[in-house]
């Protein structure tokens, strides 16, 4: 199977710039919606991912292909964010409102939220909004680490060892992170759960 990714990079070490613009319609998306989910401002998303590319052209002669291309672009996009939150000291934090842009985007419409679909009713709509309020809350309330595992595994859907590659930590560390943030997301939601017909967690 050719990889794709590592054939663009080749291209563009070797002076094809149309090469890295095709890298970032690929990836410019996904690393908007992995800032969105780092930082409070909706409106330093598309800067910090410009700085993102910026710096990944700028290094891309010095790739050697160690690790996956979006693995190395992740790790440069959660650097720029860090450090441009640093530098208006705040904290990079999971926002609800960052969240519900990435999840609008990704569906590529926003449903009205007055309007219901088959089978909903204005209570059932309302217990799901509090549930993902919840484990919004819970989520940010994480330290960054557990933030980031769980977000890596829960919303991007990668696999413990591209977590472990991506955060620099062994597979067991990487576990052990989703293992406490969902424990901790749990316990936030059991009492709405337990109220809720008699459903548990």
């Amino acid at each position: 199977m050719v990889d794709v990714d590592a054939a663009l990079v080749g291209r563009v070490q070797c002076g094809d710039q149309k090469a890295f613009e095709m890298l970032v319609v690929k990836y410019q998306r996904r690393i908007e919606r992995l800032i969105a989910r780092m930082v409070r401002d909706v409106d330093l998303v598309e800067d910090i991912a410009q700085e993102t590319f910026i710096r990944a052209y700028r290094a891309l002669p010095n790739f050697r292909g160690e690790s996956a291309f979006y693995t190395w672009l992740y790790r440069i996009a959660v650097n720029t964010a860090k450090k441009a939150m640093i530098g208006l000291k705040r904290d990079p934090l999971l926002t609800e409102s960052a969240m519900a842009l990435a999840s609008e985007e990704e569906d590529g419409n926003s449903r009205v939220e007055n309007e219901l679909s088959d089978g909903e009713t204005p209570e059932s709509v309302l217990a799901s909004r509090q549930i993902a309020q919840t484990v919004n809350a819970a989520i940010e309330s994480l330290s960054e680490d557990l933030r980031q595992a769980i977000t890596l595994r829960e919303i991007e859907g990668l696999s413990y060892e591209e977590i472990s590659e991506m955060m620099n930590c062994p597979i067991g560390t990487v576990r052990s992170r989703i293992f406490r943030a969902r424990e901790a997301i749990a316990t936030r939601l059991r009492p709405l759960l337990d109220t809720r017909q008699g459903e548990r967690w």
